[in-house]
């Protein structure tokens, strides 16, 4: 489910917010779900498309907790990437969270829950299962599509996590934001080559890479640039990689650097990540020494 908050949100909203759904359609179904979650979802952003909320709707009183969800999101630039969310769902005796009426499904946000710039769900809702009369837990997924616009480089970072439940008889809905955080990263790449292959005992080895990351807004990678990587080395036949250097990768992301020829084995180049890009290291290229 893809919704874009591009307008302010709706003034006073709380943290657990009702509105009037659209007209009501099959619970049953997962475009039904699609659908109405995501007209709720732009309705309390505000976006004025679908800004047609009956403020007069009753919250239907439903709370999350115990929200567990990945501690990052990896996006690259093209095809589908979801994660799984799980939470436990509180609600009243009169509901049932298995019926045709009743759905339930995790959202993340950017921005606070009052006033989110954006809002991810899931395709499909929750999958939940009665634990009493009035709580289930309950397993859901976010999914995200950057080549369809889901994304803005600048929202690569710290989202926030949350739940909501619908009820399609009564048109009403609760929304509870604050249960949670997670990253959403820009996907990251990593190449190495080192040369001479073969090389002579003492000789210097030049290292060429480039590092690069996604960039959600025209689908493609480009160098990230003026960031630390480090030149590591594997000795044939360990298992364990040596940090040689630090070096930082150049305007346009390429990563250049030079090191003496000792031992076969394989080198790489290594980027800790930040907030908005993962950590990834290099494939090691093999170097015989003569």
């Amino acid at each position: 489910m893809r919704i874009r908050a591009t307008v302010a949100a709706v003034s006073g909203a709380l943290a657990i917010s009702a509105f009037a759904l659209p007209a009501a359609q099959a619970a049953d179904s997962t475009s039904s779900y699609q659908a109405e979650a995501a007209k709720i979802l732009a309705a309390h952003s505000g976006r004025t498309a679908f800004s047609t909320a009956d403020t007069t709707a009753a919250d239907l009183g439903v709370t999350f907790s115990d929200l567990k969800i990945a501690k990052a999101i990896k996006v690259g630039v093209s095809g589908h990437y979801s994660t799984t969310v799980t939470y436990t769902l509180t609600h009243g005796a009169n509901y049932d969270p298995t019926s045709d009426d009743f759905d339930s499904g995790p959202v993340i946000y950017k921005g606070s829950i009052t006033a989110p710039t954006n809002m991810l769900g899931g395709e499909a809702p929750a999958t939940c299962t009665v634990t009493s009369d009035t709580t289930a837990s309950c397993s859901g997924k976010i999914d995200i599509y950057p080549a369809e616009g889901d994304l803005l480089n600048s929202e690569a970072g710290k989202w926030s996590a949350g739940a909501l439940a619908l009820q399609y008889s009564t048109n009403d809905y609760s929304l509870q934001g604050g249960l949670g955080t997670t990253l959403v990263q820009r996907f990251s790449k990593l190449t190495v080559n080192a040369s001479p292959e073969p090389v002579k005992k003492g000789k210097t080895i030049t290292v060429t890479g480039t590092l690069t990351r996604a960039n959600w807004e025209d689908n493609k990678y480009h160098g990230y640039t003026n960031q630390p990587v480090k030149l590591q080395f594997r000795k044939k036949g360990s298992t364990t990689y040596t940090t040689l250097k630090g070096i930082y990768s150049n305007s346009t992301g390429a990563l250049k650097t030079t090191t003496k020829a000792t031992v076969d084995g394989y080198y790489r180049f290594s980027f800790a990540g930040t907030t908005t890009t993962p950590a990834v290291s290099a494939t090691g290229d093999y170097v015989d020494v003569q």
